[in-house]
Order: structure tokens, then sequence, then C-alpha cells
């Protein structure tokens, strides 16, 4: 399936390099598409519902669907922001642990 995404990938470049597709139309570049996406009744892209909610033949059997599309586009993608409490929280107390022992 690696391999396969890795040629999909590839075979969306040759089509925006050879102007087949501008890059502001390709589908990767405007994923990933939300099930509210794909289920909306405005779909102003110029590639099919189909191609944005499955780009792979076999996706349709394990299909992710994100709950949310690009935050802050790149900028969102690189810097992830942590909402996880402080590893401390996980910390066992010493009086606890001696206890066990």
């Amino acid at each position: 399936r690696f391999c396969d995404a890795m040629l999909s990938i590839r075979a969306e470049i040759d089509d925006v390099g050879s102007g087949r597709i501008s890059i502001e139309d390709s589908p990767l570049r405007n994923a990933p598409h939300t099930v509210d996406d794909i289920l909306s009744e405005k779909w102003d892209k110029k590639y099919s519902k189909e191609t944005g909610a499955y780009p792979a033949p076999w996706i349709r059997a394990n299909k992710f669907w994100p709950s949310c599309g690009r935050v802050d586009n790149v900028y969102g993608d690189r810097n992830l922001v942590c909402t996880c409490p402080p590893l401390s929280a996980y910390e066992d107390d010493e009086d606890d642990v001696k206890k066990v022992a």
C-alpha cells in the first residue's frame, strides 16, 4: 500500500508538471477530505468526490475519516501543539511506590 500511495502521488506530481491539472486543483493539495466535505452538496473541486474520498482503490476497505482539514495549512502541519497533560501527571507518588514494594 505504501508503494501504491507513492506511485499515486508521483502520478499526481506528473499531472501538475505537465499542466493537466493546476497545483491548486490537485487532490493532494486539498487533502485531507473530511466526511463533511464529501457529503456536502457544495463541491467546487475540479476532481470528483470519489477521488477526494478514495484516492487509491484499497482505501475503500480501510478508510480513516479525518475530523478536520488542514489547520493553518503547512504551518499547522509543521508546528503541532500537544494538549496532553504534563509527564508529571503520569508519575507515581513515591509513597505509592513504597507501599507496593
